[in-house]
């Protein structure tokens, strides 16, 4: 792989890491990790014995978000593959969000955009102080797609989506923490410990009703706003590319 590793623990037996591994572009997530990301998810969906995942990215950020150099449609070529092109996001949204496994997302520095959606996926989330967030698409001229909105509706509720997604404001690790977009911060230098350490207190429990009680929530999260509320991601996102 190229945009990303899956390491397993060697002194946590259950245990594997995803570090998305693009450093000199700050993990910006293009086609390739896309497809890097989906083959990953869909390994571990046939690993039971890997219980915990944790997602980090490489050097100082966990993601800038989505490469605007790559616009992964389709020129000239069929709507309907331009349409199945503009859904890349969702299917690997969808992806790390229906893993069996518990996953905790590691926020090492920035994190914008699809970066936040894909955080929003993840069950929980651990940042370091020096963290920060945004999500600028409209100033950006574009749509949030991803079946983004859904997910934050549920983590952030209504008025906060609505002030973040529509002024594209930057927002602090200790705001993100006050809003309950994540559940602690630490030094960045003891992050990944401290993701560690939660993994290692996750390990220890009975896995079947670990797993069971990871099935519920995210059964009850859809519940609250369903995904299908954004059904025409794809059609917004491609009718933006075009304008």
């Amino acid at each position: 792989m190229n945009t990303l590793k899956l390491e397993r623990d060697s002194e946590l037996a259950g245990l594997a890491t995803i570090t998305l591994n693009r450093p000199e572009k700050l993990n910006a997530i293009n086609s390739q990790m896309h497809a890097e990301l989906q083959a990953v998810c869909a390994e571990l969906r046939g690993d039971s014995a890997t219980r915990v995942v944790i997602v980090t990215g490489a050097g100082r950020a966990f993601s800038a978000g989505a490469d605007l150099t790559d616009r992964a449609l389709a020129p000239g070529g069929s709507v309907l593959e331009s349409r199945r092109l503009a859904g890349t996001g969702n299917v690997t949204a969808a992806a790390l969000e229906g893993l069996d496994q518990v996953t905790i997302g590691a926020v090492n520095g920035l994190a914008v955009g699809g970066a936040v959606v894909f955080l929003a996926c993840l069950d929980l989330r651990l940042a370091a102080e020096s963290a920060w967030f945004s999500i600028p698409e409209i100033d950006l001229h574009i749509p949030l797609t991803w079946n983004a909105l859904p997910r934050l509706m549920r983590e952030l509720g209504p008025a906060r989506t609505r002030e973040l997604v529509m002024t594209g404001d930057r927002f602090t690790a200790q705001q993100a923490l006050q809003w309950g977009l994540v559940n602690h911060l630490f030094q960045e230098d003891a992050l990944l410990g401290q993701a560690r350490a939660l993994a290692a207190k996750l390990l220890k429990k009975d896995p079947l009703s670990l797993a069971l009680t990871k099935s519920t929530t995210r059964a009850l999260a859809n519940l609250m706003v369903p995904i299908d509320a954004t059904h025409s991601d794809r059609e917004y996102l491609l009718f933006a590319s075009r304008s």
